[in-house]
């Protein structure tokens, strides 16, 4: 059973140089933007203690793994600023996810949908079952998946990020994920992903944490101006939220 706070729950534990941080929220674990602030910092937190060597990000409970961004906040944009520090938020944990000089790992126990896909694109190695189902709604509701689709098309490619957002009521299966790179291991039982992944992340924490740090360097090589294209992407996305076809989408989306 996961968290019933509104404003949502985050902690982390730190055990033999894995950390492990672990996100709720009542809605599918979606996240309202101050769960969004909390986790970009505990990020940034992690990435100088010396004392982690790599990072776990898990959701709470066994359904959902994350229902991406609040949709009541969503809805609730009223003006262009408010609108672009909505859609930051994702744009912050993604980058501080990039900066981060840990190996973060993705545990993924079940569905992904929108700002949730783009999380586990932000790791580096994901977790997954075979319930762990991925899907980019934006489209139907008005809006695109602007800010993730970096991190997204970096994983899977840009004809799978085009397939998978040009279908936004349609369900991708874990073993599509995995096959265009989004996952790199897919369970059939989560107790088999848990054992596997306590394995792998032991072993991972072994090495030396300065050789773990130049493979996290250079697997990001490439992405220095995302801390201006993400925020540009938020900006374009707080401007389509603003829409009066959105508003519509939204109106009929909520009903």
């Amino acid at each position: 059973m996961g968290t019933q706070r509104v404003n949502g729950s985050l902690y982390t534990s730190i055990e033999n140089g894995v950390a492990t941080v672990t996100f709720g929220h009542p809605a599918s674990n979606a996240f309202v933007s101050e769960l969004l602030v909390r986790l970009a910092k505990e990020f940034h937190k992690l990435s100088e203690l010396p004392n982690v060597v790599v990072i776990v990000l898990k959701s709470e409970g066994d359904r959902a793994f994350c229902a991406g961004a609040s949709f009541d906040e969503l809805v609730a944009v009223s003006n262009i600023e408010e609108g672009k520090a909505f859609f930051s938020g994702f744009a912050n944990v993604i980058n501080a996810m990039r900066r981060c000089k840990k190996i973060i790992i993705t545990r993924v126990q079940g569905k992904a949908v929108g700002g949730g896909v783009g999380l586990i694109a932000a790791s580096d190695y994901a977790f997954a079952t075979d319930h762990a189902a991925i899907r980019l709604s934006e489209i139907a509701i008005g809006i695109a998946p602007l800010v993730i689709s970096p991190a997204v098309e970096r994983k899977i490619g840009k004809a799978g990020f085009a397939e998978l957002s040009m279908a936004p009521e349609t369900w991708k299966n874990a073993y599509w994920a995995k096959e265009k790179g989004l996952f790199a291991q897919v369970f059939e039982r989560t107790s088999e992903m848990d054992k596997e992944l306590h394995f792998f992340t032991k072993k991972l924490a072994s090495y030396n944490p300065d050789g773990l740090a130049s493979l996290k360097k250079i697997l990001w090589e490439g992405t220095e101006e995302w801390d201006n294209l993400l925020l540009h992407r938020a900006q374009m996305s707080g401007e389509l939220a603003l829409s009066s076809n959105t508003k519509e989408a939204l109106v009929k989306f909520k009903k």
